[in-house]
């Protein structure tokens, strides 16, 4: 980039709303920059719950709205991203702890119709005979639709779009200087792998740091935060598959705190999450020891198959930046977002966002463009609900991998299927032109090819085996440490 050149929009922030908001304004035609100190949605938006949901249990909060907002905008990335997001059933087992089951159903029609369904089924009464995984005193409950999501793949998908777009995306580039200079920002990156940095010019800041907002303002822009916001952590397990449903279950505890049950990666569970205040640096959060009992024990009052520490493959932990109404129970705290523009003495403009929830981020994103565009009048209209992410421009998965089957007979079915639900179309990009199995290059194992990490590398900015396994896949639950080793290597020379 020429040293003189002056961009529209700077995101700091490549989170899932970071990304969503740099994919918007570039396809409106503006020029976008996007940074962040460290991978694609590396803190957050890769540690959620897996879900694309209304938030069923919002509505006993109140937050109408915002159900409404998501149960939209859930039908409208079921059609954006068929790839990495689909159908899900969830399953709510009745306790005598609940509330009558009156009540609940009346909760559930209410969710079906807040928004038109056209792609997901409706709720419905169930029994459990004794072949259900649930405990044999368990015999009734409720199920409902809603969607899974790899969110990690959502993050680097709406990075690649931005670029396609013509943004520039700049992971690990962390920002340490921000002034105002009359109508224009002049701010300085720090390249956090080569030590070298860059000063860059535009008219427009976006603050989309998640929950490091808060320290945006006092640490580069050395002003208060307008708006208070509460940290809370949300901690997940993963242990070998306890039923062999297709479905998820969604467990309400005595304390009324939700936990869900999910099919994950084929042969293993997700369970989470936790709602616990947490005032650390949010790249230090862990789970905790209390948080692993907690979710063990929930788990383990509904399911026959009982599990212990011994059985955990996996932990995670991320950070929500809520925004705080005093309210006295994290759990509680909306799961809203809201901006806050500040445009003092027509000075250049900075833009920052409060809240939200993956399900909600292209309407976040989508309302920030809409705010900025008064600064930019030459912006086009908005674009993003009718186009599908990168590779999700196919309607059926199964004629997709059966496309890709015929294509590439030679592929293992369970790799084939692998790139069919993270790529897309895009897989024929990955797979260039092999004609067998040897064209792909070095075999890392469980079917990551030298091909794909090479694809990764140059087209999704991968630069650590860490990127690919956690990221970019999940291959990390599966990959053994000498695996692991050989992979980091291999990164290690490839040119950045």
């Amino acid at each position: 980039m020429p040293a003189n050149r002056t961009h529209d929009l700077l995101v700091i922030g490549a989170g899932i709303n970071g990304v969503g908001i740099a994919a918007d304004a570039a396809g409106r035609g503006l020029d976008v920059v996007l940074a962040d100190m460290a991978d694609l949605g590396s803190a957050t938006s890769s540690h959620s719950s897996k879900l694309i949901h209304g938030g069923l249990r919002y509505l006993e909060y109140g937050d109408f709205r915002l159900v409404r907002e998501a149960l939209a905008e859930r039908e409208v990335l079921l059609k954006k991203a068929p790839h990495i997001i689909s159908p899900l059933r969830i399953r709510l087992p009745h306790r005598p702890h609940l509330r009558p089951a009156w009540m609940i159903r009346a909760g559930l029609f209410l969710y079906d119709h807040l928004y038109k369904r056209r792609l997901l089924a409706g709720s419905h009464s169930i029994r459990f005979d004794s072949s259900s995984a649930l405990q044999n005193e368990i015999n009734r409950g409720f199920e409902f639709s809603d969607g899974w999501v790899d969110d990690s793949r959502l993050v680097v998908l709406n990075a690649v779009a931005a670029s396609q777009k013509g943004a520039v995306i700049k992971p690990r580039h962390r920002c340490i200087n921000a002034q105002r200079h009359s109508d224009l920002w002049v701010v300085t990156l720090l390249d956090t792998c080569s030590q070298q940095q860059q000063t860059l010019r535009c008219r427009v800041l976006v603050n989309a740091t998640g929950p490091w907002v808060n320290g945006f303002f006092s640490d580069i822009l050395s002003v208060p935060s307008p708006k208070p916001v509460r940290l809370v952590k949300g901690s997940h397990i993963v242990v070998p598959r306890i039923h062999s449903e297709a479905n998820a279950y969604m467990l309400q505890n005595e304390d009324k705190r939700i936990v869900f049950v999910l099919p994950y990666q084929q042969q293993f569970s997700l369970i989470g999450t936790t709602d616990v205040d947490f005032n650390d640096d949010p790249t230090t959060a862990t789970i905790s020891t209390e948080e692993v009992d907690y979710l063990i024990s929930v788990c383990n009052a509904h399911f026959k198959q009982q599990i212990s520490t011994t059985d955990i493959v996996d932990t995670y932990a991320g950070v929500r930046p809520l925004l705080d109404e005093q309210s006295q129970d994290a759990q509680a705290l909306t799961r809203d977002y809201s901006f806050e523009l500040d445009h003092t003495n027509q000075q250049a403009a900075v833009l920052s966002v409060f809240g939200g929830k993956i399900t909600t981020y292209r309407k976040l994103s989508e309302s920030a463009v809409d705010a900025l565009c008064q600064f930019f009048p030459h912006a086009g209209p908005r674009w993003t609900e009718h186009e599908p992410l990168p590779g999700g421009n196919f309607s059926n998965t199964d004629h997709l991998q059966a496309a890709l089957q015929q294509q590439y007979p030679w592929l293992p079915v369970q790799t084939l299927c692998r790139y069919a639900s993270s790529y897309g179309t895009l897989s024929r990009r990955v797979l260039d032109s092999a004609g067998c199995l040897n064209d792909l290059g070095i075999h890392f194992g469980c079917g990551l090819y030298q091909q794909e990490v090479d694809y990764l590398a140059h087209n999704e900015w991968a630069v650590t085996a860490e990127d690919i396994l956690w990221r970019r896949s999940k291959l990390g639950l599966v990959f053994d440490k000498e695996q692991q080793q050989a992979l980091a290597s291999y990164m290690s020379h490839l040119p950045r």
